[in-house]
């Protein structure tokens, strides 16, 4: 059985089928723009039960269909994950009847997610203050390089701008080299997450105040968000964190060792207690003692040469022994993870980290599951990526009450 929402009318779920579906299952997002900052946002969203219509431009869509590793299949294997569980729109937001199905959709909108250049959409006439004045409650959430404010807000700015500059392509990779980046799209997706944690937060005030209000979240902040003591370090000490490649400054033992069967293994005991069952473990119970490595900043002084004493003992050894055995003593390890190796791993299976999902063109595809984990009402995946106006027709006729002629007319003049 339904029940209504009071105030705006749109059908709530039982308490059952709330469960089942997500805590966010009662919450309507309406996502603009395209690539990545904004659209993460929209998938976290919905992992967690949000409805979310993806605004996408007629014949084009969201560049993010075409991008990935799409050999042989030509299609993408990206779009399936960012795209899963939302609804797809068409709709020419250039045009005047385009903005005005956006202002009849925020009507009954909870989070409108954005992430063009500042003045966009105020450009569209849909800035903040004319769409709070037809839903007050609205949550907009405005994902840009540089944010809405101050001299670098206009600046075009990809996640790889961020990065760079909010300091993390500074202290990755290896000395010898130029700055790496990381194999993934890590600004775009911080920004994301940042933007999801702060439109949760602003739902949670309007409980409190009626209101909505703006989340602005900018790649380079976001990256800056994650530097940890960087800034400090300079500003009190007038110390500037390198690169260094695997290991971290003063943090010992934290590297990647060799094995006598050619493996690689991540063995992390940088702090005291652990690395005296580290030593233990290897045998050398007086290590813990040694005044070299007896504490953290001391192993960090001295890290090459313990890195090079621990490294000359892992090489006596296989793999999997050599796992049991720290295992056995309460040291932290892995292997470094390539995706066939999360494939392969009985944990992983075991939580389901990674699921499998029909889909249309590849018969089936598996992706990373829904995380954070809730206990009584967990997200989970309903579907992969939409096709490009999937839910258009929908949306529009039974949503917002159009006409089929409407529709038709529309659909001519390219609007949907």
């Amino acid at each position: 059985m339904l029940r209504r929402d009071k105030g705006e009318g749109r059908p709530m779920p039982s308490e059952e089928t709330a469960a089942r579906r997500g805590p966010l299952n009662d919450v309507r997002v309406l996502e603009m723009g395209q690539l990545l900052a904004g659209p993460f946002c929209g998938q976290l969203l919905a992992d967690f039960g949000a409805e979310v219509i993806k605004c996408e431009q007629p014949g084009l869509g969201d560049p993010l269909r075409v991008w990935g590793q799409e050999k042989p299949y030509g299609k993408s294997l990206w779009w399936p994950i960012v795209a899963r569980n939302k609804k797809s729109l068409t709709l020419n937001l250039r045009t005047e009847e385009g903005q005005e199905i956006v202002r009849d959709l925020i009507r009954s909108t909870d989070i409108l997610i954005e992430n063009f250049r500042p003045g966009t959409m105020e450009r569209w006439n849909l800035g903040y203050e004319d769409l709070k004045k037809i839903n007050p409650r609205l949550i907009m959430v405005r994902v840009t390089g540089f944010g809405q404010t101050g001299p670098y807000s206009r600046r075009a700015g990809y996640g790889a701008i961020g990065e760079a500059m909010g300091g993390l392509r500074y202290v990755v990779g290896d000395p010898s080299t130029p700055p790496s980046r990381m194999g993934i799209s890590i600004g775009d997706e911080l920004a994301a997450v940042y933007a999801c944690m702060g439109a949760l937060m602003a739902l949670h005030a309007r409980e409190r105040t009626g209101q909505g209000q703006v989340v602005d979240s900018a790649i380079y902040e976001a990256v800056l968000a994650m530097m940890e003591s960087t800034v400090s370090e300079y500003h009190v000490a007038g110390y500037v964190r390198e690169r260094t490649g695997a290991t971290l400054p003063n943090v010992s033992p934290s590297n990647v060792f060799e094995t006598r069967d050619g493996k690689l293994l991540l063995i992390a005991a940088n702090q005291d207690t652990v690395f005296r069952r580290l030593a233990s473990a290897m045998g050398r119970p007086d290590l813990a003692e040694d005044p070299r490595y007896a504490t953290h900043s001391a192993r960090g002084t001295h890290m090459t040469e313990l890195d090079n004493l621990i490294n000359d003992w892992t090489r006596t050894q296989d793999l999997k022994p050599l796992e049991d055995t720290l295992h056995e003593n309460g040291v932290p390890c892995g292997l470094i993870y390539s995706a066939a190796e999360m494939l392969d791993d009985p944990h992983f299976k075991a939580r389901e980290a990674i699921v499998e999902l029909p889909h249309r063109d590849f018969g089936s595809i598996k992706m990373q599951n829904v995380a954070p984990r809730l206990s009584d009402t967990p997200g989970e995946i309903r579907h992969a990526g939409p096709e490009l106006g999937e839910h258009t027709d929908d949306i529009l006729l039974n949503d917002l009450g159009l006409s089929p002629d409407r529709l038709d007319r529309l659909r001519a003049e390219g609007v949907i």
